[in-house]
C-alpha cells in the first residue's frame, strides 16, 4: 500500500495528524502515537515527580555526591537495593547486582569469565550510564585509563559501574549508622 493510511473519515477530519506504525504494515496504529512536542507537559510534570522524590529522600543527596549520579540514578539505586543492611559487605552487593566476573575453576586453574548479570538489569544500566560520567571525573579516570589499557573500554566501563557502587555501598552504611545512634540512644544511667 503506498500512500497515507486508511484512517476512518473522522480521525482525519478532525485534524489529527496521521502516523502509520511500522509494525502495522502500512495501517494506522490503534494506539494514538503523540508527537514529542505533545509529550512536553507529561515529561515535564514526570521530571517535578522525581525532584520532588528525591528531595525528600535524605539518601539522595549521599549518593548524588558520587560523580555521574543525578537524582534519577540515585532513586533508581535506592529502590533496586532496597535496605543496604541486607548486604554484609560491598563484594556481595556488587555480586547480587551482577558486576562480578563469573569464575570457572577446577583444581589450580581459575578462568574469569563475563559478569554474571545476576540481579537487577536497571541497577546495572543505571550505574553503567554514571560510569560513562565518572569515568572523566579525577576520582576515576586514572583506573579508567589503567584498565582501558589492559582490558579495553567496555570492561573499564563496568569496573568503574562497580566502584561507584561499592562507594555507594559505604557511603549508604556510613550514614545508615549515623541516623540510628540518633534514634536509638543508650538508655541513661542510674
Amino acid at each position: 500500500m503506498t500512500g497515507p493510511a486508511a484512517t476512518g473519515p473522522g480521525r482525519a477530519a478532525a485534524g489529527s495528524p496521521v502516523w502509520t506504525c511500522p509494525r502495522c504494515h502500512g495501517r494506522s496504529s490503534p494506539t494514538p502515537w503523540r508527537s514529542p512536542a505533545a509529550l512536553a507537559p507529561l515529561i515535564e510534570r514526570l521530571d517535578r515527580e522525581v525532584r520532588t522524590r528525591a528531595r525528600a529522600d535524605p539518601r539522595v543527596q549521599v549518593l548524588t555526591a558520587l560523580p555521574g549520579v543525578g537524582p534519577f540514578t540515585a532513586l533508581v539505586m535506592l529502590a533496586e537495593i532496597g535496605d543496604i543492611t541486607r548486604f554484609a559487605s560491598a563484594r556481595k552487593l556488587a555480586s547480587w547486582a551482577g558486576l562480578t566476573p563469573t569464575v570457572r575453576g577446577s583444581d589450580l586453574t581459575v578462568r574469569h569469565g563475563h559478569i554474571s548479570k545476576q540481579g537487577s538489569a536497571w541497577l546495572r544500566w543505571v550505574l553503567n550510564q554514571a560510569a560513562q560520567t565518572a569515568r572523566r571525573s579525577p576520582e576515576f579516570a586514572a583506573a579508567y585509563a589503567a584498565i582501558t589499557r589492559r582490558r579495553g573500554t567496555k570492561i573499564a566501563t563496568t569496573a568503574i559501574a562497580r566502584k561507584l557502587l561499592t562507594r555507594a555501598c559505604h557511603l549508604l552504611a556510613a550514614a545508615q549508622a549515623a541516623q540510628e545512634p540518633a534514634t536509638t540512644a543508650p538508655p541513661a544511667p542510674r
